[in-house]
């Protein structure tokens, strides 16, 4: 692994600030972002990302390997939360291995925003296609989690409308503002995009460390909670990740050609959703404890990917 990234990486603003949160709830500080604000910065990030790669994307000719990248994607995403499924149902019941395989098999939007912050700070080019990439990787998780609790349930009684699932997971907020961005920045002629260019580009970083800040408070709270929870789902937490993206990271080698865009598949492969999957596992597996895919994502998984998990995945591409 080339040190420099991973001191890079770990000397990152952004980062810095996710660690100064996780010292705040160590030290029992009050420091809190308002939830208001909190989700107006999550949304700005994903427009932001989006528009960004509409833009990209309206640059670039459509190419064998962008349709592969789309199909790889969608693949991953359904292939993933099926063998995290039957590994976790070595230990947990039906509901929880379910809920928390969704988790693994979708992705984290903001794992992804980080992961292009630290593209940009190496100047690593990528390719505004990505975005779409990550967007079509939400849903079909979480549709293959609730088919296996479905499947594998034995309480008949009281089941969510699959219909409804399916159209939660497709019009979930993440999904939409984050598509929708992309068309609009494809749409957009450089003249206009310029125009909103100092509210796209130049307060991106600004946001995204105050949103990591916020992610460091959140993480440190849960933390705690999970420990109590036993080793497996914390072995799980690092141990899939790491699977998942170290095998994505040479495997990508075969139909993408950028180091970037390599990288941003496999930092997909490895990370799991703490947003899109608990909103929709709310609805289709009530049973499904929280405690535990909310704090596997957030608090262990996210916070690797984005300190070792990234400089790891890259030193893999590099020497493949």
């Amino acid at each position: 692994m080339d040190l420099h990234y991973l001191v890079d990486n770990l000397t990152n603003p952004a980062l810095l600030f996710f660690f100064l949160g996780l010292l705040a709830v160590n030290l029992k500080s009050d420091l809190k972002i308002p939830d208001n604000s909190s989700k107006f910065i999550s949304l700005y990030l994903l427009l932001s990302i989006g528009f960004k790669g509409g833009q990209e994307l309206a640059h670039s000719v459509i190419t064998s390997e962008i349709i592969w990248s789309l199909v790889f994607g969608v693949v991953l995403a359904l292939l993933v939360p099926v063998y995290c499924y039957y590994i976790l149902r070595l230990k947990l019941s039906v509901e929880n291995s379910g809920a928390i395989a969704s988790a693994y098999g979708s992705v984290s939007a903001v794992t992804f925003v980080t992961t292009i912050s630290f593209l940009e700070m190496s100047n690593i080019p990528f390719g505004g296609h990505m975005v779409a990439v990550m967007a079509l990787m939400e849903a079909p998780s979480i549709i293959v989690g609730v088919l296996l609790i479905a499947l594998y349930s034995k309480d008949k009684k009281n089941k969510t409308s699959f219909k409804k699932v399916i159209h939660h997971s497709l019009t979930n907020g993440s999904v939409v503002l984050i598509l929708g961005s992309l068309i609009v920045g494809y749409l957009t002629n450089d003249a206009q995009a310029e125009g909103i260019k100092p509210f796209t580009t130049d307060l991106f970083k600004g946001f995204l460390a105050v949103f990591l800040l916020d992610m460091g408070i959140t993480s440190g709270g849960k933390l705690k909670a999970l420990l109590k929870k036993g080793w497996f789902t914390l072995s799980f937490a690092i141990i899939i990740p790491i699977i998942n993206g170290c095998l994505i990271a040479v495997v990508s080698g075969f139909f993408i050609d950028e180091i970037g865009n390599r990288l941003l598949m496999a930092i997909l492969a490895a990370s799991a959703s703490y947003i899109a999957v608990p909103a929709a596992m709310k609805l289709a597996a009530p049973k499904a404890n929280p405690g535990l895919y909310i704090p596997m994502a957030l608090a262990i998984t996210f916070p690797f990917n984005i300190t070792l998990g990234m400089p790891l995945y890259l030193a893999i591409i590099e020497a493949f």
